[in-house]
């Protein structure tokens, strides 16, 4: 992993004239506010699907996998599309860093919208058979490819239109995006099943959150092919420095910048253990070990989100004056020591599950209103794209997608309620010790070819 002190590695194609001035078009506000929505709505509809899925895997398991053992085989689909993530990561990453970030996206949010859209449309088992599933599954597997790359696209596309001094601010709005998408997706399918009931739901009403997806990727769409690349990134091609393959994007990555992605799969793995236990598991776990029905659990989840999203682009501000690090360490010692009370907590019936998910939810948030500003700023220009997707895909794959199986598997095996609370806490000391090796880079410029931190000059050339 990287040290704070260390200078990591040398920059790429680089030569003595490299810290001169460049002049760097500024886009005004208006366009910075414009990028921030293209970037957010892209995240939503990412989220939405996630969401919608995780709070209907009941739905899912009556309608594709009937019978014992339905719930973990509608947790390992959900687990699957993550498993592919890291492909798209390899395949849009470097695509990225070569063509630019906002064609890349143009097509990711085109499949993503459009994979969660003809999931609505499958027939289930009892109508096609064996072939439900399988349909289920390849679908989720192209959102799962999409997704590999709109992730990492867009912060990193918010990232280098955001001024250096407010990109912690303007990131959160990418994570407002975030849960703005599992809210609405909790929002709709609470409100369609107290419109049509729990059979209705279960019939065919689980399919309309799924069909939106389609309107929220073409507004998504519309609102990125209004808007120029990157000012950074076309910084980068007008002096000639962007990567001229794929092939040579990755190999610079592997060869020059593998520090940095250790440090950024650790902060991950804390991360996304955390949202997936959190977001996605949350539904399955108290219907399961708390005995509350769907309703009651989707009414807990919606004012929770809703709670933390009104507070996420304070955190984000907040981490603009103290640094990430800071924001970090806060957000996983406090998860640390307050994981097992909460899940006590919780078991005690609404009000407690309320107040137990909210206070874990607001201990997240630190982490995920910074994750826009951190880990683009963890890698330069030319191999940002690149090395944020496949970094956070991999990592994701291996232990965020994963975590609502696991959790359940391990429930299953021992019978112990709080196998979550020590999944998060394992995961956040991990997280603790790429936090002591990150840079600090509030207010560094994302410019040019070397590493950004804080106190240090972008490297680049004319």
């Amino acid at each position: 992993m990287n040290s704070a002190n260390d200078p990591g590695p040398p920059a790429a194609h680089a030569h003595p004239d490299q810290d001169r001035a460049t002049t760097l078009p500024v886009p005004d506000a208006s366009t910075v506010r414009r990028a921030v929505a293209a970037s957010a709505i892209g995240n939503a509809t990412e989220w939405f699907d996630y969401g919608v899925y995780g709070v209907s895997v009941a739905y899912i398991t009556y309608n594709f996998f009937p019978g014992e053992g339905g719930t973990l085989l509608a947790l390992s689909t959900f687990a699957l599309s993550f498993l592919v993530r890291p492909l798209g990561g390899l395949f849009w990453g470097p695509l990225g860093d070569r063509l630019g970030r906002k064609r890349v996206l143009a097509l990711t949010i085109i499949l993503m919208a459009a994979a969660t859209f003809c999931l609505g449309l499958i027939p289930n088992v009892q109508t096609i058979g064996v072939a439900a599933p399988i349909l289920l599954v390849l679908l989720r597997m192209v959102q799962g490819f999409s997704t590999g790359g709109e992730y990492g696209g867009a912060a990193t596309f918010m990232a280098e239109y955001a001024p250096d001094k407010k990109r912690g601010f303007l990131g959160s709005f990418l994570e407002f995006g975030t849960l703005a998408g599992f809210a609405l997706g909790s929002l709709i399918v609470l409100l369609a099943g107290l419109a049509i009931g729990e059979a209705g739901m279960m019939e065919w009403g689980w399919r309309i959150p799924f069909l939106l997806a389609g309107p929220l990727g073409l507004i998504g769409l519309y609102l990125r092919t209004r808007l120029a690349d990157s000012p950074v990134f076309r910084e980068l091609e007008e002096i000639g420095h962007a990567e001229s393959s794929a092939g040579t994007a990755l190999k610079d990555l592997f060869r020059l910048y593998w520090r940095p992605m250790l440090t950024m799969a650790g902060l991950v793995i804390a991360l996304n253990v955390v949202n997936y236990t959190l977001l996605s598991y949350m539904p399955t776990y108290l219907e399961g070990q708390t005995g509350m029905d769907a309703q009651t659990v989707l009414t807990i989840m919606f004012l929770a989100q809703f709670a933390m999203m009104l507070v996420i682009p304070f955190a984000g501000a907040l981490s603009d004056r103290l640094g990430r690090k800071p924001m970090w360490y806060l957000s996983l010692i406090g998860l640390i020591v307050l994981a097992v009370p909460m899940y006590l907590l919780m078991a005690n019936g609404f009000w407690w599950a309320l107040l137990g998910f909210a206070v874990l939810g607001l201990l997240y948030i630190p982490q995920l209103a910074t994750i826009s500003a951190t880990f683009p700023a963890m890698f330069p220009t030319q191999v940002r794209f690149a090395g944020f997707a496949i970094t956070y895909n991999v990592a994701t794959a291996l232990f965020g997608g994963t975590a609502p199986l696991a959790n359940q598997a391990l429930i299953d095996a021992t019978a112990n309620p709080l196998i979550p609370a020590f999944y998060m806490m394992g995961a956040c000391v991990i997280g603790l010790i790429a936090v002591s090796t990150m840079r600090e880079t509030v207010g560094a410029s994302l410019r040019g070819t070397a590493i950004p931190e804080t106190g240090k000059m972008p490297v680049i050339s004319r």
